[in-house]
């Protein structure tokens, strides 16, 4: 009980301090034109309003408070931008001054310290880093290399349907699966244990998405240790560090490796040893490196893949419309290749209404700004985190006629792409700290949903629900898997 108490009391003067700062701080500073804001609780700020899927909260929230609002989560002001005029506003107009990346504890531990791409803060080591991933990882050039790679892992899911006894198919299984291969074959020369990666990998990707009460409210960090969160963190960051240590001393060694020319690891170790760049590339940041190439080449390109195929099985007349496509460019050969999908403009519009309806990552990858500025006649202070509410985007009813309808003929005779230059469609974010891996991952999503519809006539399995329900993390499941018969098609 006095453990209790001492606990509780340190606490209720912990808040006073914070009260009494804050107020002598803001009678000292002259006033600001801040952005609208909802009332907000004591010490936990706005923190309870977030609930279980934050992008469908702040983008209720916007609702009443507009396309650029104001919260405070614990002690940390977070802009939330809920429209592509303010998106365009961050991401090129001020996009410099957003760049940033906020600091977390929980990445920090499982990132070796944020030296990945995605969250390292802004400045030299990001630069070097990105131009590895641009001037030699994600170039048109290497990634058309890998196109046996995806050739063949897509005929072997394929097959793998067209072989199983079983009458119902776990789809979300096989595409994870696959997804896995291409990118383990790609970064890493060749196939690991499945199960024991997929494992792995889940948990990576469900702790960068977990929430960590000490990034918010700092003297409460201690709540991450009681609760375990930072031990979970710390347990996974080492069994990926030691997988990859197997790795690179296995491309090192050059053993088992299968894939023909060179892997991911093979160009990091040669920059490493020839040591091109403006900067040492250590053994640390090779392992950050390649884990960001993980996260986001496997688990966003399923995603996407998983929501697309749930949407057609949801919408017959799409599915319908698609198979007629590929049935028409397939002309009965074995598969559809690559070069066939430049002649497939409905595959291409279901894909980008599938990352407008679901992104994968809802509210990005966070930003910080790095000074004062004046956005759309509001006063922001360095320092202000910012979340870009890529869901809320891709329903504004400003912008797109039936937003929460599923219509992919609206991109049929439309310029708006997902490469970044369109605001009202950013799954993949833009500016400087856009993803550079978005040819790499939709390439496997055409070639493989192009087979998909070509190969077989999909239905939901008897007695099985298309749940539509989503998962909570950074990055947005199907909470169930899609379970489906399956016929010949175009055959």
């Amino acid at each position: 009980m006095f453990l209790i108490f001492s606990i509780l009391l340190i606490s209720s003067f912990s808040i006073l301090i914070v009260f009494l700062l804050k107020s002598l701080s803001s009678s000292s500073q002259p006033h600001k034109n801040l952005p609208p804001s909802p009332p907000r609780l004591p010490l936990i700020g706005n923190l309870h309003q977030l609930g279980s899927t934050p992008h469908r909260a702040l983008h209720a929230m916007a609702q009443s408070y507009g396309q650029l609002m104001l919260l405070h989560l614990g002690t940390v002001p977070v802009l939330v931008a809920s429209s592509a005029d303010v998106a365009r506003e961050l991401m090129k107009t001020h996009d410099l001054i957003f760049s940033n990346r906020p600091k977390t504890n929980i990445i920090n531990r499982l990132t070796y310290g944020s030296k990945d791409i995605a969250f390292s803060q802004y400045g030299e080591y990001w630069r070097q880093a990105k131009s590895i991933a641009v001037l030699h990882i994600l170039t048109n050039k290497r990634v058309q290399s890998y196109r046996q790679v995806r050739n063949d892992e897509t005929s072997l899911l394929i097959a793998k349907i067209q072989e199983t006894h079983e009458p119902v198919v776990n789809l979300s299984e096989l595409l994870i699966s696959l997804t896995n291969n291409i990118i383990c074959r790609v970064a890493l020369g060749r196939t690991y244990d499945g199960k024991k990666f997929k494992n792995l990998l889940e948990r990576f990707v469900e702790l960068l998405g977990s929430f960590s009460i000490g990034s918010y409210i700092p003297f409460l960090t201690w709540v991450d240790r009681l609760s375990g969160l930072e031990r979970r963190a710390d347990d996974v960051a080492e069994e990926f560090d030691e997988f990859l240590e197997g790795v690179i001393d296995e491309h090192i060694n050059k053993t088992l490796v299968d894939i023909h020319g060179q892997d991911i690891v093979d160009i990091l170790l040669e920059i490493q040893r020839d040591n091109t760049m403006a900067f040492h590339l250590e053994t640390d940041e090779i392992k950050a490196i390649i884990m960001d190439i993980f996260a986001a080449g496997t688990d966003a390109t399923f995603t996407n893949l998983e929501w697309a195929i749930s949407e057609l099985l949801r919408h017959p007349q799409a599915m319908k419309r698609l198979q007629q496509e590929a049935c028409e460019i397939g002309q009965g050969r074995s598969m559809i290749s690559e070069d066939d999908i430049d002649k497939m403009p409905y595959l291409r519009a279901i894909l980008k209404e599938t990352l407008r309806l679901h992104p994968p990552l809802p509210l990005l990858v966070p930003r910080e700004s790095t000074q004062d500025v004046k956005l759309l006649g509001y006063d922001i202070t360095a320092g202000t985190q910012v979340i870009i509410n890529a869901w809320a985007i891709g329903r504004d009813g400003s912008t797109w006629v039936e937003p929460n309808e599923f219509m992919p003929e609206r991109f049929l005779n439309s310029p708006v792409d997902y490469k970044g230059f369109h605001f009202e469609l950013i799954p993949f974010g833009a500016g400087r700290r856009g993803c550079p891996g978005i040819q790499f991952a939709m390439v496997v999503n055409e070639l493989v949903l192009a087979n998909l519809v070509y190969k077989f006539d999909l239905e939901v399995a008897e007695g099985k629900d298309l749940d539509m329900s989503e998962t909570i993390g950074l990055t947005v499941h199907k909470k169930h898997p899609i379970l489906v018969t399956r016929t010949p098609h175009c055959q």
